[in-house]
């Protein structure tokens, strides 16, 4: 089945609830990136959680950007959004495996590190981007977002991402549910949310149980309590382009693109979001020597 998002308010407005199979797509940035167990549960939760926060901030054209960096054996992490509901990213060191923690389940925060920050770059077609930052609160990626929609975005929130990797490091499910708690919420919703989160299995068992978005949030919230907004379509999706890669390499000194004539007589160029490769001929850069 297609990975969707689904967009809903509960109880008349009290919170928005957002719940997201992103299974697909978490498999093909695994394939794309060949990531091993840690590295792909790190950027896979990275990825559904980019994609719910930017389906939850962003209008029209606007993008956003998350960097992790924990100081964890997977390095950086980078990963673009959109409203459109596609995303793109990449870490920095996709083949990391590392021994299960303690509740048996992948070890996230030992692969990402705790030791740095979590950042969101917005373009919202200002004069320039606005960038917030927070330390992370655990690695695990889920607390991590919650804790930037806090102080950053002053949204109280509750973020749920989660990614099962079988043996072979294949993706089996991935997905996600991300919940704000909009003003006048009421304390007594807010306790019930708040046991409810405790109670629900984790959103890889759900998935794996067959259950889709929807049930997600019915079995947090209760049926009646949910109304559906929208049901949008996701997927990894990247931009890149020929074009963009010629205009890189015509932003590099004529010595250099020179050099490369000279020693090569070709470039290839990789994009680091999917790896999808360009190559670039002698002739095709001596033309973009004679534009320099």
């Amino acid at each position: 089945m297609a990975d969707y998002l689904i967009k809903s308010v509960v109880d008349d407005g009290q919170f928005r609830a957002y719940a997201v199979d992103a299974t697909e797509l978490v498999r093909e940035a695994q394939q794309r990136h060949d990531t091993w167990s840690a590295a792909s549960a790190a950027l896979g939760r990275s990825l559904v959680a980019t994609l719910m926060l930017s389906s939850s901030v962003l209008k029209g054209d606007d993008t956003l950007t998350v960097r992790i960096n924990g100081g964890g054996p997977v390095g950086g992490i980078v990963v673009d959004g959109n409203a459109n509901g596609t995303v793109k990213g990449y870490l920095q060191n996709p083949h990391v495996n590392l021994p299960l923690n303690d509740r048996h389940k992948i070890d996230v925060a030992a692969a990402v590190g705790v030791q740095g920050s979590l950042s969101v770059t917005k373009d919202l077609g200002l004069d320039k981007p606005y960038t917030g930052q927070v330390p992370l609160a655990s690695g695990e990626i889920g607390d991590d977002f919650t804790y930037y929609l806090a102080q950053s975005e002053q949204i109280p929130s509750a973020v749920g991402v989660s990614v099962f990797v079988n043996d072979d490091n294949s993706i089996q499910v991935a997905g996600g549910f991300l919940i704000q708690v909009m003003p006048g919420a009421k304390d007594q919703a807010i306790n019930h949310l708040e046991r409810r989160l405790k109670e629900v299995p984790m959103v890889s068992e759900l998935l794996l149980d067959g259950q889709k978005p929807e049930d997600m949030l019915n079995l947090l919230f209760g049926k009646e309590h949910v109304k559906i907004l929208d049901r949008m379509p996701v997927s990894f999706k990247c931009n890149c382009s020929k074009a963009q890669f010629a205009k890189a390499l015509a932003s590099i000194s004529k010595d250099q693109l020179e050099e490369i004539i000279e020693q090569d007589h070709h470039a290839e160029t990789v994009c680091n979001f999917c790896k999808n490769k360009y190559e670039f001929s002698e002739a095709e850069l001596r033309d973009i020597l004679a534009t320099m």
